[in-house]
């Protein structure tokens, strides 16, 4: 007994010096498995009961074991508290958070509304069997207008609606370019559209603005008719603004690179035909020049004009947008002003 009791007190010594200078708890789970773990000196201690003679010295060797311990574990317990105690509040430090501080609001990103309108084209004119083409915004006198048709003295080259570049080139004035690029590339049965940007010399209001997004559509085969032309500007415009039945006119328009031309005009959604600003109080809002392929534009590609006709046509993709989205002033799209942009989350 005087044995076990020496070397309890040993124990407890080693035990004090260990935990004396202990700064971490992966430490402390060391300690822990060194004197009350399976393989520890605290079970090596429970060999000298078996050494003993008597039952009661056995039985008090038994309980002087189990306090030493009890004794451990507790002191161990308070320690892992303690050490968690302060991994929680380095815890809290690193990542506190200060009330008084204004909020943030997550401000999620949106396209654009000519954008949004320019996808249902593309899907809508897509789904009618329509190719989608590009051209160059920078773009050549011919393509631009003699191989359309508009020849040097048209008023079309004037500095009042043409941009001219040092360069010899031009903005182009719309997207009918691509027109004559794609007559020019590929030969018929064809259908095509061309989206994209145009710029013009316009005076700024509330329906007019420099710069501007069209799509061209060009279809040229075999016996086309008017009423081909009818039929899927009607059937577009009816996707487009999720009606089954537009209300449209045709009026008589002169476009050199169609004979005949037309305005199509769209009953003002915005006003429902009573007058705005964006109809100039007409109750109409000119939307689709448009009209059958002028024979001589055809010539211009090589394309036999006695055995192919076709029609053409130019939607106002901003102008679809006004419509669609009841915005009744053209400056809002160039402006920038998030205010109006986040209306179309």
């Amino acid at each position: 007994m005087k044995n076990l009791k020496e070397n309890i007190d040993n124990f407890l010594k080693e035990f004090n010096e260990d935990i004396k200078d202990l700064n971490s708890l992966e430490r402390l789970k060391e300690i822990e498995i060194k004197y009350i773990g399976k393989k520890s000196k605290l079970h090596s201690l429970l060999k000298i009961i078996g050494q003993l003679n008597t039952t009661e010295e056995k039985k008090e060797a038994g309980n002087l074991i189990n306090n030493l311990k009890v004794n451990i574990e507790t002191q161990i317990n308070n320690l892992k508290e303690t050490f968690q105690s302060k991994e929680i509040e380095e815890k809290l430090k690193q990542n506190s958070v200060d009330f008084t501080k204004p909020v943030f609001v997550e401000r999620k990103g949106s396209l654009h509304p000519i954008t949004l309108i320019k996808r249902d084209v593309d899907r809508i004119l897509t789904g009618m069997g329509f190719s989608l083409v590009s051209g160059p915004e920078m773009e050549s006198e011919y393509y631009n207008f003699e191989a359309l048709n508009i020849p040097s003295t048209h008023p079309a080259r004037d500095m009042q609606d043409t941009f001219f570049l040092l360069n010899e080139m031009i903005l182009r004035t719309h997207t009918s370019s691509c027109q004559s690029r794609t007559l020019e590339k590929y030969k018929p049965p064809l259908r095509i559209f061309a989206p994209g940007k145009c710029f013009r010399y316009e005076s700024i209001d509330a329906s007019h603005e420099t710069a501007f997004y069209q799509v061209e559509g060009l279809l040229v085969d075999q016996n086309i008719t008017i009423a081909n032309l009818i039929g899927t500007m009607k059937t577009l415009l009816s996707e487009i603004f999720t009606e089954s039945d537009v209300e449209v006119r045709l009026r008589p328009g002169y476009f050199p690179f169609v004979e005949p031309g037309f305005e199509l005009d769209i009953k003002c959604i915005i006003c429902h035909g009573k007058g705005c600003s964006t109809c100039k109080n007409t109750g109409w809002l000119e939307l689709v020049p448009c009209g059958m392929v002028h024979p001589n534009v055809l010539k211009y590609a090589k394309i036999d004009p006695e055995k192919y006709n076709g029609f053409a046509f130019g939607l106002g993709l901003t102008r679809l947008a006004m419509m669609r989205y009841k915005i009744n002033d053209i400056r809002y799209f160039n402006s920038g002003d998030l205010r109006f942009l986040k209306q179309f989350r």
